[in-house]
């Protein structure tokens, strides 16, 4: 892949960034941690990978504004419509077609060729660890979620069986099984490496959420209590 065919993908990948959590400094981060994994695998083909790092999230601005759509889905039929409608050979244009709609997290569609696992790989190491923790925070956020949920008496749930979308959730039933999820072994050391600091801050920030509330609920029906009493 020379300059000019790089800028040209590159160019199309920063106009189609419209969420935070998911923009063009996360698309070179993937493309670094890709670019490390492939270091430790034979067979691969660079070209493919690069092209498929730097369009994997081209879907994002679809998703929000339909959550019924998969970003990974309808950003591998982007990627293809770019391709082919700017010369790029049609085989080249399915393949990186695979590796995109592979790389999300669900079992309907894992990805096959060595492009895609370490796609794949590098896309989830930038959620494992501190920068992920930082990185869901920010997207939770801009769809509204909270940090956490209430169980029904009241206590804050440490997200393992809720329903409700939280963040405390997304911890439980995502981020904390991550790193058992990779298909690479240098993906799985790296995110082994980073695994550490995304417990410790769960652990620190769901101790300090209960801590509050059962305090100050005891503080505060304490205080009623003497006022009734006075009364």
């Amino acid at each position: 892949m020379d300059r000019k065919t790089y800028s040209l993908i590159e160019n199309y990948m920063v106009s189609r960034m419209e969420d935070s959590a998911h923009d063009k400094e996360h698309v070179y981060r993937v493309l670094y941690n890709a670019l490390e994994i492939a270091k430790t695998e034979g067979d691969v083909d660079h070209d493919i990978l690069i092209t498929a790092c730097l369009l994997h999230d081209i879907g994002r601005g679809e998703q929000l504004r339909d959550p019924s759509v998969c970003h990974a889905l309808a950003g591998g039929d982007m990627a293809y419509a770019f391709l082919t409608g700017n010369g790029f050979d049609a085989d080249f244009a399915e393949k990186v077609r695979h590796c995109i709609r592979s790389h999300r997290y669900r079992k309907s569609e894992p990805p096959q060729s060595i492009e895609a696992k370490i796609l794949f790989d590098a896309d989830k190491l930038d959620v494992a660890g501190a920068l992920g923790i930082a990185r869901t925070l920010v997207y939770r956020g801009t769809v509204g979620e909270p940090i956490y949920s209430l169980l029904p008496d009241g206590s804050v749930s440490d997200g393992e069986n809720d329903t409700e979308p939280s963040f405390f959730k997304e911890y439980k039933f995502k981020l904390e099984k991550l790193c058992d999820k990779f298909y690479t072994q240098k993906g799985r050391e790296l995110a082994q490496r980073r695994r550490s600091h995304a417990e410790e801050f769960y652990k620190a920030l769901l101790s300090e959420v209960r801590e509050s509330y059962e305090k100050g609920k005891a503080e505060l029906s304490e205080h009623i209590d003497r006022k009734q009493r006075s009364v």
